[in-house]
């Protein structure tokens, strides 16, 4: 009976498990491509938006995407209620930088994206009270397998804007600026005073020596004059 080399049965084995290996691993990393290079849709952080009836507001919107776009399909949308959505209006982006070909549905809404600054905003003229509710804006990216994002935000329409009092902003900059210029004079004066007072120690150094000076040349004249006294004449 033939005997089986242990060895030699075992590598298909540890091939097949090195070959899963790196499968897992080829997929983790596909994964974690396909998360970063996600199509990001964003309003500027905006979610909410006042604006004065007969107004003109505008609803910005960007989309983001790492590995580029093709194809990027895209549109606006005003809720209505929970179960009806009008849309505003639709457009594509062949490429990057392609002017895109968009189509407006409402007569006071005007497309005033550009596909240079990834955007796609848009604006609502003339607004009324109906106007106000929920705005969608969609995205979708061929390039990403058509994968898509979405960002909404919200219209108020208000009869008169709110006015932002300032008096604690204004009280809180002029205490500042008094203490500011306070410390400033104080410096000043602070300054004016050392330099006088340095003055004054050289004038009274100098006084000193002065002094020191015409003790030493009165001393010695009076020793000189009473050696001669007491010198006898030949």
């Amino acid at each position: 009976m033939a005997s089986v080399d242990s060895t030699s049965s075992s590598v298909p084995g540890r091939l097949r498990s090195g070959d899963l290996l790196h499968a897992g691993l080829a997929v983790v990393l596909l994964l974690g491509v396909w998360s970063v290079g996600g199509l990001d849709v964003s309003t500027d952080k905006l979610t909410l938006i006042e604006a004065k009836n007969g107004s003109t507001v505008l609803l910005p919107c960007t989309y983001y995407s790492c590995i580029g776009i093709e194809q990027l399909y895209f549109n606006w949308q005003y809720k209505e209620n929970e179960t009806m959505s009008t849309k505003l209006c639709e457009g594509e982006i062949a490429l990057e930088g392609a002017h895109p070909k968009v189509s407006v549905f409402h007569e006071r809404v005007e497309f005033v994206g550009s596909s240079e600054k990834s955007n796609i905003s848009i604006l609502l003229w003339n607004i009324t009270f109906e106007d106000q509710g929920q705005y969608s804006c969609f995205a979708r990216n061929k390039k990403e397998k058509y994968r898509n994002n979405t960002a909404t935000i919200t219209l108020r329409v208000v009869d008169q804007m709110k006015e932002v009092d300032n008096t604690l902003t204004v009280i809180i900059v002029s205490v500042l600026g008094g203490v500011i210029g306070l410390v400033i004079i104080v410096m000043v004066i602070k300054a004016l005073v050392v330099h006088f007072l340095q003055k004054d120690d050289a004038k009274t150094k100098e006084c000193l020596v002065s002094s020191s000076g015409n003790d030493n040349t009165e001393n010695g004249l009076s020793g000189a004059k009473a050696d001669n006294k007491a010198t006898p004449k030949a």
